[in-house]
């Protein structure tokens, strides 16, 4: 039946044959789905033009559009073989099961399947870097087509179903055994959640009122500002997890009463702020730290940029805040980084989108100083040239000398990385860590202190959300796995 199907689908790619779809709000309708698909594809989303500051990047499908994209899925893999989209998926996602369940109107059923493998599947679906993921597996791509559009589709399916009240499944047997996690990020929510439906007693501890750490303080609002993290995370209480928010564990002592109290702990504590690179005058009005210049716009402070901004970095969060400024209404947004394009850490697909949006680019540039009498007027620059390969395996950017010049700003944006929690981790007997990079056991999550799990970008120095939920889940098998004795 599957193949039967498959062979199907791609008649109609060919014939382009008339069905009956839904539509929202109306009844059954004859419509050419091969019209419908250029559609979609051509007036769903345009980066130069949706640029509003808090427009979603990527628009919700209709009734009709979730249709129609979800019947263009060709439902690969099989027993022996997962979809290559499922297997680039970190949480393992069933993605040909749910997107057929859309095809066949099933959207509780969708949820469901997404929900049993990412907690936070409503809020990936907005944040999820799909194309270099799902998307950028899948195999219509091979036969010239463009990719399912998998990440709506998600979003699709979930919002359905948060709108209904969906709630997830409760454990049938709970027992005895206390865990603490530390961080309501998304490595800290997946890990929770996943004990509870084990039938563990979970505590969460954050220092933040709101929920999911940098998903909803530094991720741009263009992508998700902060629904639907509230109804996920009432989700993940309904399980029994206990939330004990603004309760900073911000000293030795305070870790130490915790870890008495739990029979294991996970660390879901991320990075910290935002690397200080000290420039002489970053102290003038004008001058922001990028996790500070997010939390500002999706707290409803929006900063007043100027007309000219410059942002420091060259990574993703540099990409965010850069295409934020230009939605808050700068006239010339300018990337400066002191190394080219080809070494830039940002997703390739990010830096083509800002370039559609005006922003500019200034490789092999560094900052010297800010100037400026009241507030910033200009920032000083020189330029670099690559040298031999550096720890990072890029190479080494270099001084020219005798290359100065200024550059006329009215705000610059410094996102050049966070700090690594080091003095926390300090507090830990016998953990091991890689530069303050926690060390741990990548099957089971388990770090150097055996009563310690740990997760998210305090693992890796900072990567995707998905890729936090998985961390969470594998910890959370490891943590059952240790307090059974099998670990």
């Amino acid at each position: 039946m599957q193949a039967v199907r498959s062979v199907v689908k791609r008649m109609w790619f060919v014939l382009e044959s008339k069905q009956k779809i839904p539509h929202e709000n109306k009844g059954m309708e004859t419509m050419n789905l091969g019209l419908v698909s250029n559609h979609i594809r051509e007036t769903s989303f345009t980066h130069s033009q949706n640029n509003s500051l808090f427009a979603d990047l990527k628009p919700p499908l209709t009734d009709a559009d979730a249709f129609v994209e979800a019947y263009r899925c060709l439902e690969c893999g099989g027993p022996y073989a997962e979809a290559p989209c499922t297997v680039s998926c970190p949480a393992n996602v069933d993605i040909p099961g749910f997107v057929s369940a859309i095809a066949r109107g099933d959207n509780f059923s969708a949820a469901e399947t997404i929900y049993a493998e990412n907690i936070l599947g409503s809020s990936c679906a907005r944040v999820c870097p799909v194309e270099m993921l799902c998307e950028g597996s899948c195999v219509l791509e091979e036969e010239g087509r463009r990719p399912v559009d998998i990440g709506r589709l998600q979003r699709y399916a979930t919002d359905i179903a948060l709108k209904n009240g969906y709630r997830h499944k409760k454990a049938t047997k709970t027992n005895s055994k206390n865990i603490s996690v530390i961080g309501a990020g998304p490595a800290g929510l997946s890990c929770a959640a996943e004990l509870a439906r084990k039938g563990y007693k979970v505590t969460v501890y954050d220092e933040r009122k709101d929920f999911g750490g940098l998903v909803r303080y530094a991720i741009a609002p263009y992508r998700i500002v902060n629904n639907p993290l509230p109804e996920e995370t009432a989700m993940i209480a309904d399980l029994g997890v206990q939330f004990n928010m603004q309760t900073p564990i911000d000293t030795k002592e305070k870790l130490k009463k915790i870890t008495e109290e739990s029979d294991a702990v996970f660390l879901g504590i991320g990075l910290g702020q935002d690397v200080d690179v000290n420039y002489p005058g970053e102290d003038l009005p004008g001058v922001w730290q990028s996790l500070d210049f997010i939390e500002a716009i999706k707290t409803g402070n929006l900063p007043k940029v100027g007309h000219k901004v410059a942002v420091i970095g060259g990574g993703n969060t540099a990409i965010d805040v850069a295409r934020e400024a230009a939605r808050l209404g700068a006239k010339e947004v300018t990337m400066i980084y002191r190394r080219t394009e080809a070494e830039m850490p940002a997703y390739p697909h990010e830096i083509v989108e800002a370039r559609e949006e005006g922003i500019h680019f200034q490789f092999l540039t560094n900052p010297i100083r800010f100037i400026g009498d009241a507030r910033l007027e200009a920032m000083e620059c020189h330029y670099m040239r690559l040298g031999e390969p550096d720890s990072s395996g890029r190479p080494h950017p270099e001084k020219v000398s005798g290359t100065e010049f200024k550059i006329p700003v009215d705000t610059v944006i410094k996102a050049i990385g966070q700090q690594k929690r080091k003095t926390f981790l300090s507090w830990i007997d016998n953990l091991e860590d890689d530069w303050g990079l926690i060390k741990i056991d990548q099957k089971t999550g388990q770090t150097t202190n055996q009563k310690y799990f740990a997760g998210g970008d305090a693992l890796n120095g900072g990567a995707t959300v998905v890729e936090a939920i998985r961390d969470g889940k594998t910890a959370a098998n490891g943590i059952d796995q240790y307090l059974k004795g099998n670990a």
